[in-house]
């Protein structure tokens, strides 16, 4: 992982926070990934309009970056993040509709962003995952937690419906009656029990899960790309779509991906009995 400021609020509490938006949702690369980390512990990373915004443009500059291959989405402090930051929500009378294009704008974006990433995007989730931040998790293809970690469908308990693409998500991962419960309870899950309902591909001890993300990103950021975007799309589009739909795409990516130098690469390697070494491309 490469070197992001060290946060000094424990340290320093009369100190006002850093708030600019590059520290908030500070952006590195290192060795083809991308890390992306939520550095504003003090509000366990929930999310303002603004760096809703920056974080959905970094990973549409990672999807079209030849020099990305990989993304790690991460925070700091007790919170992966604990959804939208709802502080300075405009009130007053809303316009009919307001409610949904607010939606369709920003948490529905925001989700979106990283299931339509070209890029694998890992979930290094290392504390609080609620509401809109759960579903950011659950998003990424895949998703490591810390000891520490919990996933929480918080809206029940505030009497919201759940967004942010949830109800679409969770189902998908985990059935319909796994999802209703979590969605009608709003209780937390431990790390552990999300690994065990399939919403969680590793847990690892808090110390280890920086080293775990960044060697599984590098592997990731080693692997052939275009493969790897086009696979992701078919796995995405499939519980969508009926096998007739699905076959044939899967037949477009292998052609789409047949001409590309690492499929090549792939081939050949076989064929001469070593490790492939793919660009990328």
């Amino acid at each position: 992982m490469p070197s992001f400021p060290r946060d000094t609020s424990a340290e320093k509490p009369l100190a006002a926070p850093d708030e600019s938006l590059e520290k908030v949702v500070a952006q590195a690369t290192d060795n083809a990934v991308s890390w992306i980390v939520l550095d504003r512990p003090h509000a366990r990373n929930a999310l303002t309009w603004e760096q809703r915004e920056r974080l959905i443009a970094l990973l549409a500059d990672a999807s079209a970056s030849p020099e990305v291959r990989a993304v790690v989405l991460t925070g700091r402090g007790r919170g992966f993040c604990a959804g939208a930051d709802l502080k300075g929500t405009p009130g007053g009378e809303r316009v009919a509709g307001d409610v949904a294009r607010t939606l369709e704008r920003g948490a529905q974006r925001l989700v979106a962003a990283v299931l339509d990433c070209e890029k694998p995007v890992l979930a290094a989730v290392n504390g609080t995952a609620a509401g809109l931040g759960c579903h950011l998790a659950l998003a990424c293809d895949l998703v490591l937690a810390a000891e520490e970690a919990s996933f929480t469908e918080v809206f029940v308990r505030r009497g919201l419906v759940p967004d942010g693409g949830g109800a679409y998500l969770l189902p998908r991962l985990i059935g319909p009656q796994r999802a209703k419960e979590l969605m009608f309870f709003g209780d937390a899950l431990s790390a552990a029990d999300a690994e065990r309902l399939g919403l969680v591909n590793r847990v690892v001890p808090a110390e280890a899960l920086e080293g775990t993300a960044g060697s599984w990103a590098e592997r990731l950021a080693a692997g052939p790309t275009r493969a790897l975007a086009l696979t992701k799309r078919l796995v995405n589009s499939s519980l969508d779509e009926g096998r007739a739909a699905a076959f044939c795409a899967e037949a477009w990516a292998q052609e789409i991906n047949m001409t590309t130098r690492d499929a090549r690469e792939g081939v050949a390697s076989f064929v001469e009995r070593r490790p492939p070494e793919f660009e990328g491309r």
